[in-house]
């Protein structure tokens, strides 16, 4: 079975990395849900991907600054999580329909959405909890952790304090170096290895990660990564995972080389 995995939930029909985005992805019948992890300035872990809040929320506003020149006001880092609950994480869907799809949601969804905030990583874990589900956590590096691997440390807090089961979570990141101290102190959680965070740089795929044992488990930008490279990863005794897979021509490619999941925007259209 290829694992369907919801990438910031079903974010083509919700906003990305809300609590509804992860809702929508269990109903449409995902496998499991994919989110980000970031610290605040106060050190606390909210599911955010991207290290500045302007795009997903209404930062500008709430905290006045111009969005086309910040002057690092739109830094999440610089704001507690006491500042980021005075946020919306949810109207900018409606705002910019970033996939073309607000004619598939319907009204009282949208409405519903304008009230959603930036969650935490202990919300995220305890509704995937409670839904008896899957979710994949990745450990976002923005450069701001107060000591090393302190980021993996409070989500493995977090996942212990949620009592989530361990064989439900898995933990992804480009940053290895996290994954390491993850697998020594609690191997019974499952890592993945995040490789090809920049499409300019061609994968090598006689690097290391690719043909040591270290890692079993590779997400691999599916833009850098050929099907066949797929087959071979698999014969050396891979478990990959592609992101991000939109396209059915593409999907279709990749399953047929073996792909254990996929990694999409759009859910709804693989589930079947």
């Amino acid at each position: 079975m290829v694992e369907i995995i919801a990438h910031r939930g079903a974010r083509s029909l919700a906003p990305e990395n809300t609590l509804a985005a992860a809702r929508l992805a269990h109903t449409l019948g995902s496998h499991r849900w994919e989110t980000d992890v970031s610290l605040t300035m106060d050190w606390h872990t909210v599911l955010f991907h991207d290290a500045t809040l302007t795009r997903c929320t209404n930062a500008a506003r709430v905290f006045s600054y111009d969005p086309e020149n910040p002057l690092g006001r739109d830094r999440l880092n610089t704001y507690t999580l006491m500042d980021l609950e005075l946020l919306e994480a949810g109207s900018y869907f409606e705002r910019t329909d970033p996939y073309g799809t607000l004619a598939q949601v319907e009204q009282q969804d949208l409405a519903r959405f304008r009230r959603e905030p930036i969650p935490t990583l202990y919300d995220g874990l305890v509704l995937t909890r409670d839904m008896g589900w899957a979710i994949n956590v990745e450990l976002k590096d923005h450069h701001n952790d107060p000591q090393p691997c302190f980021t993996a440390s409070r989500t493995l807090g977090e996942i212990a304090r949620a009592g989530i089961a361990h064989e439900n979570v898995t933990i992804s990141s480009f940053n290895h170096a996290w994954l390491r101290w993850v697998r020594d102190q609690a191997p019974e959680i499952q890592i993945q290895a995040l490789v090809g965070n920049d499409e300019d740089i061609p994968l090598d795929f006689d690097a290391p990660v690719f043909t040591n044992e270290e890692f079993c488990v590779l997400n691999l930008n599916a833009a850098l990564t050929p099907p066949k490279m797929v087959r071979k990863l698999k014969a050396r005794g891979k478990t990959v995972n592609l992101f991000t897979v939109n396209d059915p021509h593409d999907y279709i490619r990749f399953v047929n080389a073996g792909a254990d999941g996929i990694i999409t925007d759009f859910p709804q259209r693989f589930i079947k």
